[in-house]
């Protein structure tokens, strides 16, 4: 393959999306991988607790279509890897940050929410960005994996609550990041310099699953990252930006498009590496661009209704105050704020069921469901090989 300058946008061409999505991918002899665990990194998208933990947790209406209630997630309900979990029959993974409650016997998230692949420049809790960058969450799941095994050797009532030694090589080890590293070089460089700098970011990024590797992990499924051009946060803060068919900011997609193209070609020197593992990379984007560009093409139902409907509005927040998008950084969801001399809580739409964006920033519970549902099938997979049958005994097909 052809390198792109890294001053270059690269553009992908995207799926056909007025074709039906695929229900199954390549048929396989294999029958499924039985994960008994699941090792966690990343961002908010995949932030079961992490951040909550640590700093400040997210208000209420966050949680309230599932767990009706704050659960550590900035989402109205679950998220693509609680998705992940429950169609593994696993139970929804513990924070690793989550000193109360946890329960790490089938796996652990070192995800935090605002986390980057490289080091922030802005860091909580006086910047932007969480500390526990992806660099962290490495050193964090090694010392996990050897503090575990001794609580275990010791006994007593923890050691129930820590994963055998066998689960680290057998478990599925997920990975969504990259969110950011583009959203704090967009506030703060032009969007030539963020492009230029997305070789650096993968870099890193294949550095930490290299070591992730050595610590014996073999299942690797990657997302990559999504439309970020379509969210709230970057069409309020760059309003005069090139927009698409979508509505979208073109430029801000185009990047992201970029950080995947060079994701993808990181993950096929990867397997190329280390032949032993399956490395499975799986493009989110275009089923999450899907939503933006025909939200109306794909069924969900509407729980106030009850009947079944295509998704609406999709570049406006459901939980959010202000604009044309429902976002603002001074009103967050959840947040108090002062109208007309009145304190009012930023709450959220009548059908977050039927909603694609959650906060400006985060998706609604709804969307994780549809875009788990594609993901799951391999349709959208690098090797087209179901989320059931992504263990590394299929990594020579």
């Amino acid at each position: 393959m052809e390198f792109i300058p890294s001053t270059t946008i690269y553009l992908i061409t995207l799926l056909s999306f007025s074709m039906p999505f695929a229900t199954s991918a390549t048929n396989f002899d294999f029958e499924n991988c039985e994960f008994p665990a699941i090792f966690n990194f990343g961002d908010s998208n995949s932030d079961t607790g992490g951040l909550a933990a640590a700093f400040t947790p997210p208000n209420f209406p966050n949680g309230e279509t599932y767990f009706d209630m704050p659960a550590g997630r900035y989402c109205d309900g679950r998220l693509i890897i609680d998705f992940i979990s429950k169609s593994l029959d696993l139970p929804y993974l513990s924070a690793y940050l989550n000193s109360l409650g946890t329960n790490f016997t089938h796996g652990a998230n070192f995800a935090t929410s605002s986390s980057t692949i490289t080091l922030p420049t802005s860091i909580m809790p006086n910047g932007e960005y969480s500390p526990f960058y992806l660099g962290v969450q490495y050193e964090q799941f090694l010392r996990f994996k050897a503090r575990s095994q001794l609580i275990r050797e010791e006994g007593g009532i923890f050691a129930r609550l820590m994963p055998r030694e066998e689960y680290f090589e057998k478990a599925l080890y997920t990975f969504d990041i990259g969110q950011n590293d583009l959203g704090a070089g967009f506030f703060s460089m032009s969007v030539e310099e963020v492009n230029a700098s997305v070789p650096d970011m993968i870099n890193a990024f294949s550095t930490n699953v290299e070591n992730i590797y050595h610590l014996g992990a073999r299942s690797f499924w990657i997302h990559n990252t999504g439309p970020i051009g379509c969210l709230g946060y970057i069409l309020v803060g760059f309003p005069t930006a090139e927009k698409d068919v979508a509505g979208c900011a073109k430029p801000y997609n185009e990047v992201a498009q970029y950080f995947n193209h060079k994701l993808k070609e990181s993950v096929f020197q990867l397997r190329r590496d280390f032949p032993a593992a399956l490395f499975t990379y799986v493009d989110v984007y275009s089923l999450k661009y899907a939503l933006f560009s025909e939200p109306k093409t794909y069924d969900v139902f509407d729980v106030v209704s009850l009947q079944t409907a295509g998704f609406e509005l999709p570049l406006v927040a459901c939980c959010g105050y202000g604009n044309l998008y429902n976002y603002s950084s001074g009103a967050v969801c959840g947040a108090t704020i002062a109208i007309n001399g009145t304190q009012k809580t930023v709450g959220s739409c009548y059908t977050p069921s039927v909603r694609v964006v959650w906060d400006g920033e985060h998706y609604t519970e709804a969307a994780n469901k549809f875009i788990f549902d594609q993901i799951s099938t391999g349709v959208f997979s690098d090797p087209p090989v179901p989320l059931k049958m992504a263990c590394h005994r299929t990594a020579d097909l």
